[in-house]
């Protein structure tokens, strides 16, 4: 360990850039705006990769091991070799958030297939590369208006790409469907997609896996989908809140008549959907089982066991929700 230390102090750049973003590249922790990837690196030129997001919230990870264990898992299940072990990487991106001093980031991982080597296109024979980044927190929903929520569509011009084509458990940049359903969207006055599979059955938005209130049950789809580290915080919630849930195939008919929708993911947490093509979910105000579990969510981020500590808190008069503090460092 402190071998490590001695190498991530060398690595550390003094450069004030760091305080707005740092990242590892080559290497080395440098400013946001000195981070580069090789022009013929297939991560780039072909997506050919895997990556995940972690946040940071008051100066301390949330769920990090998870996201490792996700992480090199999708990487094997892509057969790329990632060229650090997990405590390697954990160490990264702790070096980043101390580098940075950034209470509240989003925190990206990614492993490339890299740059071919002389021509080849053999995919055994490239040199897998490790990238990271951390700059601050990212919000699909911004706290401001979390109370007003979003509105959707259920997507026409567009279907999520079928599970044996692309595998929507690994994390991937396979965003065609997901970039036409968001035009989509904002063509039709609205901020947010929601796309069906080629059976009619509800998958997931552009970042974020969706939940409906259904007579009471709460439902979530159970394929097609990312298996999201907040989802899967949800669905505990949900249950230590005795809440009927269930992962299920969730049919459009099923979305229209929710009571409730709300969104999940690392980029913002729970994110109430409050209109749905033009019409208000419900009575159109935030449902009080999202609200109650996105309170629970907030609040899992104070202490225990999915918390991994950083930099020193500094909020524990206040609590971890974003709306019960004014200093959120926004991107």
């Amino acid at each position: 360990m402190a071998q490590f230390e001695e190498e991530a102090h060398s690595r550390m750049t003094a450069d004030s850039g760091l305080k707005a973003g740092a990242a590892f590249v080559e290497g080395q922790v440098v400013p946001m705006s000195q981070a580069r990837i090789p022009i013929t690196d297939t991560g780039f030129t072909r997506s050919d990769l895997t990556y995940d997001v972690v946040s940071v919230w008051d100066g301390a990870f949330f769920r990090l091991e998870e996201h490792l264990a996700r992480f090199e898992r999708n990487c094997q299940r892509l057969r790329l070799q990632l060229p650090h072990d997990r405590a390697a990487v954990r160490n990264i991106l702790i070096e980043l958030i101390e580098a940075s001093e950034l209470r509240e980031a989003y925190v990206e991982m990614i492993c490339t297939r890299g740059p071919s080597v002389n021509g080849s296109r053999d995919p055994r024979t490239f040199a897998n590369c490790f990238y990271a980044f951390a700059i601050p927190y990212v919000w699909i929903l911004k706290p401001e208006d979390a109370d007003v929520g979003m509105a959707a569509v259920i997507a026409r011009t567009a279907r999520r790409i079928p599970p044996g084509s692309v595998d929507p458990t690994v994390k991937n940049f396979h965003w065609g469907d997901l970039t036409k359903g968001l035009f989509e969207a904002y063509d039709r006055g609205a901020d947010q997609a929601l796309l069906l599979d080629y059976a009619g059955n509800l998958t997931e938005g552009p970042g974020y896996n969706v939940f409906a209130v259904v007579e009471r049950r709460l439902l979530t789809p159970s394929t097609g989908v990312l298996e999201g580290i907040t989802r899967r915080t949800i669905l505990e919630l949900a249950a230590a809140e005795e809440l009927e849930t269930r992962e299920t195939q969730v049919s459009e008919q099923d979305v229209r008549r929710a009571t409730e929708l709300f969104a999940t993911s690392t980029a913002g947490g729970v994110m109430p959907i409050t209109r749905l093509d033009g019409q208000p979910v419900g009575d159109g105000t935030v449902g009080t089982v999202t609200r109650r579990l996105r309170d629970l969510y907030w609040a899992a981020h104070v202490s225990g066991p999915f918390v991994t500590r950083v930099l020193p808190e500094l909020r524990a008069d206040t609590g971890a929700s974003p709306w019960a503090t004014s200093n959120v460092s926004k991107a």
